[in-house]
């Protein structure tokens, strides 16, 4: 396993100076000039000139490609065109708050869509199933957007049982008093979708010749649902869990938007605004290395759930 995880780190290298590469290219060639845009509509050519050299813009490609490999090197992503803020202080201030609403989103999605789409899956094709599948479709087709501005009118307008925004420095505060609206509407988008992959990767499962076997042996259906058929689902559903994984990183732009969150996600969409490269490259390459290393570590959890699994 230790050459698996050797030789996959390696391959990690070409694919990330290729992301490096396409980021720079992207932003350097294709987007807009940064320097007229802090500088405003009233600025002079003079002055956007001014901000283009202290922002090193112009100075040649090759060596403002020199500065961004070697920021990411070091670590040191330099500081906000727009704020002058530090952007690894900025990942260490925003990312908190992200993992705190993100966090428990996944692990309750997860958690509750696996038990309700392993019972659909074996009541498939009763009026349960059925029912459950059409109320799932009817969710899917909602916009969260629509899921978000009812849930703060109904929880936090009409009943008042939730505040609609805000924020504290205390985690607990937060866990139990800004978090759970934004985390509840969240799993009722989430749980839609995901009961409904969870089922079809239950229902694969329960077609196998293993499963018709062991019935015909006298087990019972629950050690034949818990014992075999979710162990061998969970390969695939770990695959869902490793891609979402990311998210919990980078967070939700609407969540943290319109419940006023001071994460990671609401400060992307501020550098997005106003063209802050240093911000959105650093957390472009900072998900893209993320991205690796949590596939590898799924990879690594198939061995674990699955024993049949062979790294190569």
């Amino acid at each position: 396993m230790a050459a698996y995880v050797i030789r996959r780190l390696w391959q990690m290298v070409p694919t990330l100076l290729g992301v490096v590469l396409l980021v720079f290219v992207l932003f350097k060639f294709f987007g807009g000039d940064p320097a007229e845009i802090l500088g405003g509509l009233n600025a002079t050519p003079q002055q956007i000139d001014a901000i283009r050299e202290q922002l090193g813009l112009n100075k040649p490609w090759w060596v403002q490609l020199g500065i961004f490999l070697k920021q990411i090197a070091t670590f040191d992503w330099g500081k906000s065109w727009a704020t002058q803020e530090a952007v690894s202080n900025l990942f260490a201030t925003r990312l908190p708050a992200t993992l705190t609403v993100m966090t428990p989103i996944l692990i309750l999605d997860t958690l509750i869509a696996i038990p309700i789409a392993l019972g659909v899956a074996y009541v498939r094709g009763s009026l349960t199933d059925r029912t459950l599948m059409v109320v799932t479709t009817v969710a899917l087709s909602i916009s969260f957007l629509v899921y978000v501005i009812v849930g703060q009118y109904v929880f936090g307008f009409q009943l008042g049982w939730f505040p609609v925004q805000g924020w504290s420095d205390s985690t607990w505060t937060n866990l139990t008093t800004y978090v759970p609206l934004p985390v509840m509407l969240a799993v009722a988008v989430g749980l839609s979708p995901q009961v409904r992959l969870y089922r079809s990767f239950f229902l694969d499962e329960l077609g196998q010749d293993y499963v018709r076997t062991a019935r015909a042996k006298g087990l019972g259906e629950g050690p034949v649902l818990f014992k075999h058929v979710l162990r061998n689902a969970m390969v695939p559903i770990l695959t869902n869990v490793g891609l979402a994984l990311p998210g919990i990183f980078v967070g939700s732009f609407l969540i943290e938007v319109f419940f006023s969150i001071p994460g990671l996600g609401r400060e992307v969409l501020l550098a997005v605004n106003r063209s802050d490269y240093p911000v959105i490259q650093a957390v472009t390459v900072y998900l893209a290395m993320l991205t690796m290393l949590i596939n590898l570590g799924t990879d690594l959890l198939y061995k674990v759930v699955d024993p049949r699994v062979v790294l190569k």
